[in-house]
């Protein structure tokens, strides 16, 4: 069975993770921690995340002429109301 728990913690000036409350669970147990930062609203803007798919070698085939296979004129434009 696995539980999750999610707890606030801090990195140090050694680059330890420190939680801010002691755990309330069995000592000496093995865990799994995963660990996702919490980030500013602004750090991933449409121009940030567009930067680094242009830079992702995933997306070259689609600099290949051939991909171009669209215009302007086709399909109909979308209205967002």
């Amino acid at each position: 069975m696995v539980q999750a728990l999610e707890m606030k913690a801090q990195i140090d000036g050694k680059g330890q993770i420190v939680i801010e409350k002691p755990l309330l669970a069995d000592l000496n147990k093995r865990v799994k921690i995963i660990i996702l930062f919490e980030q500013e609203e602004d750090e991933l803007d449409d121009a940030k995340w567009l930067h680094s798919l242009s830079l992702n070698p995933s997306f070259d085939f689609l600099k290949d002429e051939a991909e171009d296979i669209y215009t302007v004129e086709d399909g109909q434009p979308f209205i967002y109301n």
